[in-house]
């Protein structure tokens, strides 16, 4: 017998980081362009579920595959505090 929960749908969402640019900007963009963040490389990304922050990880990079490892619970007022 398959439990309600088996149904429900979360999406996963990594988060690496933020920028905020005019929309003049990010329509004049093309093909291969750079968004530059507001993060560095060994900075903790945020783990979100359904938008919600659930926890805090870090990139993890072997060959030609990225995972996150995740490190902590998040704390939602950090992230709500960190939006532009």
């Amino acid at each position: 017998m398959q439990s309600q929960l088996d149904q429900v749908g979360v999406e996963i969402t990594v988060l690496l980081g933020r920028s905020l640019m005019p929309m003049q900007q990010l329509l004049r963009m093309g093909r291969g362009a750079v968004i530059q963040l507001d993060t560095k490389e060994d900075d903790q990304v945020w783990i979100l579920a359904n938008n919600h922050p659930i926890a805090r990880g870090e990139l993890v990079i072997e060959n030609d595959k990225i995972s996150v490892n995740i490190t902590r619970p998040a704390q939602v007022e950090d992230f709500y505090a960190t939006e532009q």
